[in-house]
């Protein structure tokens, strides 16, 4: 049996979204930061002659309302303060950085739960300050040139990176002579840099501080793990001393520093700007946005009165292509600024107990509420409210803060899960260090609280507040 093949015509119509390269610039905008936007901008700057950047002149002169109500919002509310400085982020490696801060200070325990400080930016990296020590010594230029070398080949944590003999073949140089120099290296300050691995770092670091016994090297040496783990029991069996030694000793070891370039930084760390404030004016909640710092932006006269005068086609091109693409970006900025207005303001609407009375009164709440309130999909809330911050009276939050989960109570009703985390924290801050509780303990102090959570949902808060299990907690001194 044969088949004849046919050919038909015929009309279909159909909706289809094309992502136009301005709606590329839109979307790409409005999920950047605040810094991430102004670096952005000062490549367009050089990118594009026909946008200007409006002198502080022209701003203020277009903004004196604006500003001046900024001004008296800010003196009459009271809304910026200085934002406390702490330390960076500890490092987590190999877990001795964990065991450090649980032994020695038990930093958890003071952090606050939701803490977004600024951190000023370090001027000195530990290369820098090793060379200045370095050229204060005296020695020959050979010596200089190899102590140059065993610097620059220090990792990120302070550590020599490279094998000795490999570096030693490809500079030409003796073995000895680089070793003589490490020993220098190794005597510099911070103690312990220089070191070839963990155990060398802290044995230095002992021998340094006139602290080194027989006892405390045999530790470091072969007992790390179990120190990590606080299996002291194993560890005086295995020495045959008593637990109460070992104990004195790991107490020993947790004050020495196993990172020893943790306090200096090669990275210049930028302060976070809100880019909005919550305030309350009267009986009502305000959102300002804080358009201090953004780029001011537009069309340079010239160029725009060239459009019409010019002469040939490629010229003509050009400039039409740059004028669209200036005016693109400037509409994108506006289009950033009033999603975040909007987004924010909803936020404030639907979470009005949060800014009246804390954290505990937060309620559960998804991109999609916001979404079909604003009539925004989803993804759109989502750009706006990763990097971008909230001034508020409780504290410099990520938008993105205010998006949570919901547990169910005991009585039937929704809690916000970061609701829970704050209380997990309070419990853990305000326990017995040397009787730590455990995941099920406080499952059971969660009950008596009418919130039902089971333990392995209980671990995994923990876990994301950076709160180590109650072995780790435990306090032997």
């Amino acid at each position: 049996m044969a088949f004849e093949a046919k050919q038909n015509l015929s009309v279909k119509v159909s909706q289809r979204l094309q992502v136009t390269p301005q709606l590329q610039q839109a979307i790409k905008v409005l999920q950047l930061s605040r810094f991430d936007l102004n670096e952005y901008v000062s490549e367009q700057l050089a990118d594009n002659p026909v946008l200007d950047e409006h002198g502080e002149e022209t701003v203020e002169r277009e903004n004196t309302e604006e500003q001046a109500m900024q001004e008296r919002i800010v003196k009459a509310s009271e809304i910026v303060d200085s934002v406390a400085q702490d330390s960076p982020p500890e490092v987590d490696w190999e877990n001795l950085a964990r065991m450090k801060e649980t032994t020695s200070v038990n930093r958890h325990r003071d952090k606050p739960a939701y803490s977004y400080e600024n951190i000023g930016a370090r001027s000195k990296s530990l290369q820098e300050h090793l060379y200045l020590q370095v050229s204060e010594l005296d020695l020959t230029r050979t010596e200089q040139r190899i102590a140059a070398l065993l610097i620059g080949n220090l990792d990120e944590r302070g550590y020599l990176a490279c094998d000795l003999q490999e570096l030693a073949t490809l500079e030409k140089l003796t073995l000895g002579d680089l070793e003589s120099m490490l020993e220098v290296i190794q005597r510099l300050d911070p103690t312990g840099v220089g070191a070839k691995d963990l155990h060398s770092c802290l044995l230095i670091q002992l021998r340094d501080r006139g602290t080194f016994t027989p006892i405390l090297a045999k530790i470091i040496s072969d007992h790390l793990p179990n120190l990590v783990s606080r299996n002291f029991q194993a560890i005086a069996k295995n020495l045959g001393v008593s637990i109460e030694e070992v104990i004195t000793n790991a107490q020993i070891i947790a004050e020495l520093e196993p990172i020893p370039a943790r306090q200096f930084g090669t990275e210049t760390t930028h302060y976070i700007v809100p880019d909005a404030y919550v305030f309350k004016s009267g009986d009502k909640w305000q959102v300002s946005l804080n358009e201090e710092g953004l780029p001011r932006l537009a069309i340079n006269d010239h160029y725009r009165q060239m459009r019409s005068s010019a002469g040939e086609k490629k010229e003509r091109s050009y400039l039409e292509t740059k004028l669209k693409s200036a005016e693109w970006l400037i509409k994108s900025i506006q289009q950033r600024q009033n999603t975040i207005y909007r987004v924010t303001s909803c936020i404030v609407d639907k979470q009005r107990a949060f800014f009246e009375q804390g954290v505990e009164h937060l309620k559960p709440m998804v991109l999609k509420d916001i979404a079909a309130e604003l009539s925004l999909h989803e993804s759109t809330i989502s750009r706006v409210s990763n990097g971008k911050y909230v001034h508020t009276p409780h504290g410099l939050l990520e938008i993105k803060f205010f998006f949570n989960s919901s547990v169910t109570s005991s009585k039937g009703g929704a809690i916000a899960s970061e609701t829970v985390k704050r209380k997990i924290n309070t419990f853990v801050r305000e326990e017995n260090p040397k009787q730590p509780l455990s995941d099920q303990e406080i499952v059971n102090l969660l009950q008596k609280e009418e919130i039902k959570l089971a333990r392995r949902t209980v671990a995994k808060y923990r876990e994301q507040l950076g709160i180590p299990s109650s072995g780790k907690r435990k306090r032997y001194y």
